[in-house]
């Protein structure tokens, strides 16, 4: 399921490592709970609706974000907690939210992207970063699915996901988290398996930190 907000304007610039700062306010409101050094079975997209300029980003007809999970009782915690504490950051403030439940997915659909996927691996005491152009990328991002699939107990049996092999612009990304830059593939991606399968990508994203505002899917 997935869980939209619509916030207020904002006179004030955002920064472009804003992400953080959506993590910290997503944990606030979940509360006291196992999901934020666990895998994670949930997506939160970056925010929709800004205007890039030099410093910063701009949100002055506010904004949407999107934050999808598996279990639909984290989004059940989540919106109690934020009618009573609407608040963001950035002088944004939440001001409608609605849950939708997953569309009806063919065995194999296209998905386009809310935030940029990111796939990593530690190699040794070194960390090595996977695009949209590597080889390897197919597979780490079909692991990464079926172990999240595993997780949540259903089968991991002939799912696959990969890049868009057609798509004529894809783009690398570097994004700053925490003071850590993670290059990041802006390229849409083809999930391929049973509908159920397929559902479960929509709702937990795909590729690495998921949970931090990658790999979120429209």
């Amino acid at each position: 399921m997935r869980l939209i907000l619509k916030t207020s304007p904002t006179n004030t610039l955002v920064p472009f490592n804003y992400q953080r700062f959506l993590v910290s306010r997503f944990h606030k409101w979940l509360g006291a709970n196992k999901e934020h050094d666990d895998l994670s079975l949930y997506s939160l997209s970056w925010l929709q609706g800004g205007k890039m300029v030099k410093e910063g980003l701009q949100f002055s007809l506010g904004a949407e974000w999107s934050i999808s999970a598996f279990d639909s009782s984290l989004l059940k915690t989540l919106v109690s907690n934020i009618q009573e504490d609407p608040e963001i950051n950035f002088g944004m403030h939440v001001t409608d939210l609605f849950i939708i439940k997953e569309p009806p997915f063919d065995n194999r659909q296209k998905f386009f992207l809310n935030s940029p996927v990111f796939i990593k691996r530690n190699q040794g005491e070194r960390v090595h970063y996977y695009l949209f152009k590597d080889p390897e990328s197919s597979g780490l991002l079909t692991q990464t699915l079926q172990t999240k699939l595993e997780k949540a107990e259903l089968s991991a049996e002939g799912v696959r996901v990969s890049f868009d092999p057609d798509y004529q612009n894809p783009k690398t990304k570097m994004i700053d988290y925490n003071g850590i830059g993670c290059k990041a593939s802006m390229c849409p991606v083809i999930v391929e398996g049973t509908p159920e399968q397929v559902a479960f990508a929509w709702n937990v994203g795909i590729g690495n930190s998921t949970g931090i505002g990658f790999g979120a899917l429209k």
